[in-house]
């Protein structure tokens, strides 16, 4: 079922009128700026931001590097329609190209960009193979020495060891709503849980989604397969609240990825 169902409800830090996203925007710019400062980010450069949302990441990348050219993609429509209100808040100079489309078919649907991101904690939306086909269609789009940034965590220790897997959870709770998820099943083929949502009070189905729980240590080894450099900036070595892990990843194997492209 549709994503914009779930979104609809998931109170998430990126529309630009609410102020908690604003200041969160502001953390994203100032991560990326540490990234620059340590020379790990192209400047001038094509930016490509997967998975956007309203395109809070791919903005604040545009606002620290002073890219030249911004590719917001999203599945969501409704959500990058708010893309421009963000180029509003950072001041930039900058016309976004929103594309509606799919992930793991995007070196279809773009040209070549030297920086690529999957920001906020994504990855749980592709199943083992579908990452497969997300790698490898990143890897086909970038430059020679195009970076591809990931936000992450460590969901192995941080929900199955740290927490422990929960067969109901609430998602969010607002003054007029509550958002429950109910443990329906897993598919170990493709390593995902299959979750449930209600909307409390009512018990209103929401939608039902899939979801698998990366770890960092199986994205870096997914990363080194389609990348020629790979490593994890953790949160204390960026020093930025209220910014996860980022696996970065630069210089694209493209023959790998051509290889597999073409089967």
């Amino acid at each position: 079922m549709s994503l914009e169902e779930l979104y609809r409800y998931l109170r998430w830090r990126m529309d630009p009128d609410d102020e908690s996203a604003v200041i969160r925007f502001w953390r994203i710019v100032k991560a990326f700026e540490v990234l620059k400062e340590k020379n790990l980010l192209p400047t001038n450069a094509r930016v490509l931001d997967i998975c956007a949302g309203t395109g809070i990441a791919g903005i604040a990348m545009a606002k620290a590097t002073n890219a030249k050219a911004l590719t917001v993609l999203d599945a969501r429509r409704e959500d990058l329609k708010k893309v421009e209100k963000w180029v509003e808040i950072s001041d930039l100079d900058l016309k976004p190209e929103a594309i509606v489309g799919d992930a793991r078919e995007v070196s279809k649907l773009v040209g070549e960009h030297d920086i690529a991101l999957l920001w906020g904690l994504t990855m749980p939306h592709f199943d083992a193979f579908d990452a497969v086909k997300l790698f490898t269609n990143v890897a086909l789009t970038l430059s020679e020495n195009g970076v591809f940034l990931l936000e992450e965590t460590d969901r192995v220790y941080g929900i199955l060891y740290q927490v422990g897997y929960k067969d109901m959870l609430v998602e969010t709770k607002t003054e007029e709503y509550a958002l429950i998820s109910v443990h329906e099943g897993y598919d170990p083929i493709r390593g995902v849980f299959k979750r449930t949502y209600y909307k409390l009070p009512g018990f209103e189905k929401v939608t039902e989604q899939e979801h698998r729980l990366w770890d960092l240590a199986s994205q870096l080894a997914l990363g080194n397969t389609f990348f020629r450099e790979h490593r994890l900036i953790s949160k204390m070595e960026h020093g930025v609240t209220g910014v996860s892990n980022i696996i970065y990843l630069k210089s694209p194997r493209k023959k790998i990825a051509k290889e597999l492209e073409e089967g």
